[in-house]
């Protein structure tokens, strides 16, 4: 992916299958680790395949199918069977003049009870169905800024690498100098040092791009990484959206549009418990049969219930407060969020700004005075602490690019996820521009 990689990337992945993957069997081997160049795609898909934290849904969503069966059962019939005078005295006594009645009742819910149940059982499994969709997004972005950490500290590295290399020359031509008598020993001394410090930072790139390559292996549920490398266009900054149309977009965040579907359940809810106050009655058919003259008679019966006392009506009172609170909630969710926005669309516009004038003024500046001082140096116009601080100037620079940039690219995946847009879809009205490479 070139100059947009962080913009449409994820996109894609992200739209393919929806739904919860099948569960995968207990004795599945483990899948081998990705090897070779990791993209940004690449980690992504990875991560929404093998992801542990998505790994839970299938079942959740089994469980909620198997609360929708249930839900739509009718109520099991009942046998009933009952032994009158029996073990009496004279002619009634044992089973001599028993009366034996073998019935069967069916109970008949009224009042839609079961469609109604049915209803809230459904509405549940939507919910699931929502809670998978955010933690997809979740995966995404945290995917997202462990790829951004990996790639800003390969760029690190590099960087430091080049330092290194550098110091190293500086120190031979110190060296050299001091061994001509053209400079004094203290200077080969403070080569030295500038030599040793920039093995430090060498060194502490290096950790900490082995410490990014876990981060982002652990995305996908691998433990140990065996990628060469990530890549992707880092440098690539594109203008932020203005906040104004990054609020209008905020209802595509499932966090924010499950809540329709809350109330809807919670509507549902308030029908059934009202459904649940209107009586159940039982039909019932058998046979009775008389030992003593051994015949035998058809049985029928009805039972109804009396609402006298309880008519449910602390469920429907229940109900109705839960419906009430659900407004309540999602007001409070999506001002949390609109805080959320603003402060990662803050943070975006700021390392925006920052990315573009390191690169488009100071660092060029920067490399300009390191490369002077060097010629200066080679011709004996400057000293070496001239020569080192320019160095110093020239890196400290450049690590401040690199830093801008990668927090540009972490506030941008948090501005997707508040968003609900997984890499963000450029806006056609706003040009792509920025600071590239």
């Amino acid at each position: 992916m070139q100059g947009n990689t962080f913009l449409i990337a994820a996109m894609t992945v992200f739209l393919i299958g929806g739904a919860p993957p099948g569960p995968a069997g207990a004795n599945e081997p483990p899948a081998a680790e990705p090897n070779g160049v990791i993209t940004l795609e690449d980690a992504i898909a990875l991560a929404l395949a093998r992801s542990p934290e998505l790994g839970v849904f299938p079942y959740d969503l089994r469980a909620a199918d198997a609360r929708v069966l249930t839900a739509g059962l009718r109520p099991n019939p009942q046998l009933e069977i009952e032994i009158e005078d029996v073990g009496g005295r004279r002619e009634r006594s044992g089973f001599d003049a028993a009366q034996t009645t073998v019935q069967v009742g069916q109970p008949l819910e009224l009042g839609g009870k079961r469609a109604k149940r049915t209803h809230v059982a459904s509405l549940d499994k939507e919910l699931v169905q929502w809670d998978y969709k955010s933690a997809r997004l979740d995966v995404v972005h945290e995917t997202a800024r462990a790829f951004v950490a990996t790639l800003a500290a390969q760029e690190r590295l590099a960087w430091a690498e080049r330092l290194l290399a550098l110091s190293r020359q500086a120190q031979s031509a110190v060296a050299q100098r001091v061994k001509a008598g053209k400079d004094s020993p203290v200077e080969e001394l403070r080569a030295d040092v500038a030599l040793s410090e920039s093995r430090i930072e060498r060194q502490k790139a290096e950790k900490t791009l082995t410490a990014a390559r876990h981060s982002l292996a652990a995305a996908w549920g691998g433990q140990t990484p065996a990628f060469a490398k990530v890549e992707g266009d880092f440098y690539a900054t594109p203008e932020p959206l203005p906040f104004a149309r990054l609020t209008a977009t905020i209802g595509d965040n499932p966090d924010l549009a499950r809540w329709q579907t809350e109330e809807d359940r919670r509507r549902a809810a308030l029908r059934w418990e009202k459904a649940r106050g209107v009586p159940d009655i039982t039909v019932g058919a058998g046979m009775r049969r008389y030992e003593q003259t051994d015949d035998a008679a058809m049985v029928f019966g009805l039972a109804v219930p009396l609402p006298l006392f309880d008519r449910n009506q602390g469920g429907v009172l229940e109900a109705t407060a839960q419906l009430g609170k659900v407004r309540r909630q999602y007001e409070a969710a999506r001002i949390k969020t609109l805080a959320a926005l603003s402060e990662a669309a803050n943070s975006l516009a700021a390392a925006y700004d920052e990315a573009t004038i390191l690169h488009n003024d100071a660092l060029p500046k920067a490399q300009r005075v390191f490369e002077a001082a060097q010629q200066g140096y080679r011709q004996g116009k400057f000293d070496y602490l001239h020569l080192l601080d320019a160095q110093r100037t020239l890196f400290e620079t450049q690590a401040r690019y690199v830093h801008s940039v990668a927090q540009y690219h972490q506030a941008q995946a948090d501005v997707q996820r508040l968003t609900g847009r997984p890499a963000g879809e450029p806006d056609p009205q706003t040009p792509v521009t920025g600071a590239t490479k």
